[in-house]
């Protein structure tokens, strides 16, 4: 009897160890996954950062000298120097932004990106470090829109960037007026000077760099304080420690004054969020 129940307790203590093993290694698999893209960031000396080069004061490529300016190249080389690693640049777009993150093409996206619901529901957002809301662009020769109150009338057409946090919003508030959504090759702003569309629904550092560079050109703002949107850095989902250390370095450009001097040097400094 005493030799059965010391074999019992043995396959009891055999099976808890198993049971202890088998938690530990669920535990170090689960734990890698969650460090995975800062591990991998660290582990290679590279951080892979995602743009959309035509971001006027953002992410902006210069088509003449090819050089890259805007706020969040300022702070992607801080991000990377905080880290110790060299920085990559991905060319993206607010249309590939998702396939790009998911398919590890870039460890984070870093171009003002709009947390709207649709993408909210696909990637992770880091805190909010800018914020925008909706202005409307169109020509100084156009008779028909005033105010931010003709826009939405029968015959008007209206021009939104695909991808944009502009093209669902427009998309549920227009009634009488068309909406026309502008995919690349094509740009807002060719499609108001040929005609094609009446006005375009833009955010702050487009409607900028549409003023600076056109003087027929002229800028509506919206009527009330309205649909203003906060951007943020995307990641992938699931990596909860990578989403922890973005935001530690959100909270300390904020802290430190590197966002604002950032946004100073490009004109983006009423778009900061304090």
């Amino acid at each position: 009897m005493r030799c059965l129940l010391t074999q019992v307790a043995s396959g009891y203590l055999r099976a808890f160890l198993h049971f202890v093993i088998l938690a530990v290694m669920i535990a170090a698999v689960g734990n890698a996954f969650a460090t995975s893209t800062e591990a991998r960031v660290r582990d290679s000396g590279q951080l892979r950062v995602c743009i959309w080069p035509e971001y006027y004061g953002v992410t902006f490529r210069n088509p003449h000298t090819r050089a890259l300016s805007g706020i969040d190249i300022d702070l992607s080389h801080a991000l990377a120097q905080d880290l110790g690693v060299d920085l990559i640049y991905v060319d993206s777009s607010f249309v590939t932004l998702v396939d790009d993150l998911l398919s590890d093409r870039c460890d984070i996206g870093m171009f003002a990106i709009g947390a709207i619901a649709q993408r909210a529901n696909l990637l992770a957002f880091s805190n909010s470090y800018m914020q925008s809301g909706i202005y409307a662009i169109t020509t100084k020769s156009q008779r028909q829109i005033k105010g931010w109150g003709d826009i939405d009338r029968p015959g008007v057409v209206v021009g939104v960037q695909a991808g944009s946090f502009m093209e669902p919003i427009m998309r549920d508030t227009l009634t009488q007026a068309s909406m026309v959504v502008v995919r690349p090759p094509m740009n807002r702003e060719k499609e108001l000077l040929s005609g094609r569309v009446d006005v375009f629904m833009t955010d702050y550092p487009n409607g900028r760099r549409v003023l600076d560079r056109n003087d027929s050109i002229r800028i509506i703002s919206p009527d009330m304080h309205r649909d203003v949107l906060p951007y943020a850095y995307a990641l992938k989902p699931g990596d909860q420690n990578w989403l922890v250390r973005i935001n530690q370095f959100v909270d300390a450009i904020k802290r430190d004054g590197r966002l604002e001097r950032a946004a100073q040097r490009h004109g983006m400094a009423p778009m900061v969020v304090k």
